[in-house]
Formats: structure tokens, sequence, C-alpha cells
């Protein structure tokens, strides 16, 4: 969290993230030019420097997209993913960073020479949209980059703020549009042209493992919802014993958001599971330097208050609790978001 929009604090952490991921960026491409010229000797079989450059930084940049697709499910199936989903935008950004040098790259070698703007001649080129063989694929791949490009330049949270958070994710949530797209640019382009099937493979072995997880946690979280608890005035929702001090449980309430309940300090408290930022689990979190952290990206909340300490003026629904011999019970009504709540409090 930040009092104020400013430019990315790096800290010891970001510094390694960004380092290793910038060193496996480079890695890639130096790799996959080597092993490219091993594998085929003769200059005509790769073609110009360019066209090594840029299909280079084009596998790099989907492997790239695919591992960030990859870890908004594996952060739900496990926490040790959640510095990798912490630190996701980064990743996007230097996604998109790899995908422009492709573009350009591609659009200068094949449209830069004639008369027309480069980028128009993407369009006009070629016109054959009945033909799957000859389809312009190109197109295909300049609208998945302006999605990805506009996601790029949204990033920083001063768009989230400004544009409010459900339009701000909608925005982002055209990523998988774009992931369509290049799956069909790589299809149609580059697997028709080239005998060797890594391409295929890359891309087969990307989608299956990104529509897996997803589905994956899909029916895990649909059946949560499904066998979640019916609504009373007072619910038991589980055993003190059953959350580990400083941690929280995500409650399924039937027909209503789920709730994330917390012990903590000897007390109980509860607040919705949905943060205020990007609508991270807060259950999924745990409490650090007396607040309730988010494990998305770190915001806070007095969970007694159901807002974040000031000067930040986000706010969650809070709900009510008791402990009864060891037990727990919530009051599935939610309160309005940042009512204050008393814990309830463990008995010895």
């Amino acid at each position: 969290m930040s009092e104020s929009y400013r430019t990315v604090q790096w800290d010891g952490n970001k510094r390694i993230y960004d380092g290793v991921m910038i060193a496996g960026v480079v890695l890639f491409v130096v790799a996959f030019i080597a092993i490219t010229k091993k594998t085929h000797p003769s200059p005509q079989d790769i073609g110009p420097a360019p066209i090594l450059l840029m299909r280079a930084t084009a596998c790099c940049a989907f492997v790239m997209l695919n591992v960030i697709l990859m870890i908004g499910p594996l952060a739900r199936l496990s926490p040790k993913f959640a510095p990798l989903l912490y630190n996701r935008r980064h990743l996007g950004v230097a996604m998109f960073s790899v995908a422009a040098v492709h573009a350009i790259i591609a659009t200068l070698f094949y449209h830069g020479l004639g008369n027309a703007n480069p980028i128009i001649g993407i369009f006009t080129d070629n016109m054959r949209y009945d033909s799957i063989t000859h389809f312009p694929f190109q197109t295909l791949g300049f609208t998945a980059f302006v999605i990805l490009f506009v996601m790029a330049a949204t990033s920083h949270d001063f768009w989230l703020k400004n544009l409010g958070p459900p339009f701000w994710k909608a925005i982002h949530m055209l990523v998988y549009v774009a992931y369509v797209l290049l799956v069909l640019h790589v299809v149609l382009g580059a697997i028709q042209s080239e005998k060797s099937p890594v391409y295929l493979v890359l891309v087969t072995v990307g989608v299956i493992t990104v529509v897996s997880l997803h589905l994956l946690v899909g029916f895990r979280e649909a059946n949560a919802d499904a066998n979640g608890q019916k609504l009373s005035e007072w619910i038991k929702v589980a055993n003190v014993e059953d959350i580990k001090p400083a941690r929280g449980l995500v409650v399924c309430l039937q027909g209503e958001e789920r709730v994330a309940v917390y012990r903590y300090d000897g007390k109980v408290s509860a607040v919705s599971n949905v943060c205020a930022h990007q609508n991270g689990p807060l259950g999924e979190g745990k409490i650090v330097d007396g607040c309730l952290t988010c494990p998305w990206h770190g915001y806070q909340y007095i969970i007694e208050k159901g807002q974040s300490p000031p000067p930040f003026t986000e706010k969650v629904p809070t709900f009510r609790v008791k402990v009864v011999a060891g037990e727990i019970f919530l009051d599935p009504c939610a309160l309005p978001p940042g009512t204050p709540v008393e814990p309830a409090l463990i008995e010895v």
C-alpha cells in the first residue's frame, strides 16, 4: 500500500524478482537463437537475423503470457505461489515489452519497405479472410498487441483508483481475449509454415495447461459454493483450533459472498473475503503488524473495523461472531463496509 502515487520503489525482494525475470528473458532469447542455429546449420533454413530475433521474442512473450495466466489459479491451489501473484504486474509489463520488440521487428521487416504506412499494411497487404491457409493472421496479432498495450499502460494503481476497480478489472480480463487471438495468430501463421513441431507442441502444452488449471480451480470453487453453509440466524463455521493463530478461514455461505474468519491475539473477527482493491481473497492472507493483509497486493485492514488504517480509506463489510465452548459462530448478515464490530474473545 502507498499513501500517494509514486514510481516503483524497488526493495530487495523486487530487485531479486525483476533481476531473475530479466535474466530469464535474456537467457531464453539467447538459448532460442543458439539452439535454432545449431539445429538449422544452413542459413537458408533460418532466414535473416531479424527473423530469428522476431521468432525468439515471439516465443519468449508467449511463454511469459502462459506463465502469467497460470499464476492466478496456482495461487488459489497453493499459497506458495502467492509471491508470484503479488508481482504479476511486473511480469505482465515485461511480457508486453518483449512482445513489442517482436511486433516492431515483424512490422518493419514485412511492411516497412512499401510506400504505405507499415501499420496500414498489416490490414491491407493480405485480405484473404475467406481462407484458412492464407488467413491474414497478422491482424490477430496486432489486435492482441493493442489489448496488451492498454493493459500495460493502465497497470499502475493510479488507473485502478481513477477508473474504479470494476472497470479496471474488466479491462484487464481482456487478457483472455488477447490469449485466444495470439493462439490463433500462431496457429494460422508460424505453425503452418514451420516444419518443426516445436511451435505446435509449445502452443498445445500451454493451452492445455492454462485451461486445465482454470477449470480445476473453477470446479473447486463452484463445489465450495454449492456446499456452503445454509443461512440462519447464527451458523457454526469452525472450531477455534481449526484456525491457526494470525491466520484466516474462508467460509462459504449459500447464495452469498464468502467470509474471512480470523483468529488472532486470543480473539476472533470476520470480514468479507473480497478485498476492496482487486477482489483478492482476504481469507487466504494473514495478520501482519496487527492488520489483516491481503495475499495479492498487501492491502491491509484493521479487522475489527473493516477498514484500512489511516490515511487509507478502503473498507469491507464486517460480520458479528461469537465463540461458545471453543466453537466459532457467525451471523451471516453482513454489516455495512467499515462498521466496527467487537471481536469475540476465545475462552482460555
